[in-house]
């Protein structure tokens, strides 16, 4: 289960960044963190929801 939260967390950093690159003007690095941070967190959802603790 630690690698769910480890994903999330990074996943969360990621659009962190893209709202700091949108602030300073770089569009393209923050289409691509937007990119990162939605893969982050829709695998460690994957993973939260298969492993059974996802509220079945």
């Amino acid at each position: 289960m630690r690698h769910v939260w480890i994903r999330g967390i990074i996943g969360l950093i990621f659009l962190a960044a893209a709202a700091i690159s949108g602030m300073s003007g770089k569009l393209e690095i923050m289409g691509f963190y937007i990119v990162l941070g939605g893969v982050f967190l829709f695998s460690a959802y994957d993973i939260w929801k298969k492993s059974g603790r996802g509220g079945e």
